[in-house]
């Protein structure tokens, strides 16, 4: 599946999109850091929870598990919130 990445991360990547595959969003940030090493840990914290200022889509819509399932046809979006003052 096809995963757009922010520009926050793309120093792992190098670009702007990258190809993951899995059954589960779990499956697919393993499958994203198995390419590009460390890149989960910038979206999933210690507790193995998406971290607070990250957001995940699937085909436009806020996925909230990590267990979610996946098909090979989903667009899965990381979103950097920002934040100051």
């Amino acid at each position: 599946m096809n995963v757009l990445i922010p520009s926050a991360l793309r120093s792992y990547t190098q670009s702007s999109q990258a190809k993951a595959c899995g059954a589960t969003l779990d499956d697919v940030l393993l499958d994203l850091d198995r390419q590009y090493p460390g890149i989960r840990f910038r979206v999933i914290d210690e507790q193995q929870r998406m971290r607070r200022h990250i957001r995940i889509f699937v085909n436009g819509v806020s996925a909230d598990a990590l267990s979610q399932t996946m098909q090979p046809c989903d667009e899965l979006v990381i979103v950097q919130a920002l934040s100051g003052g």
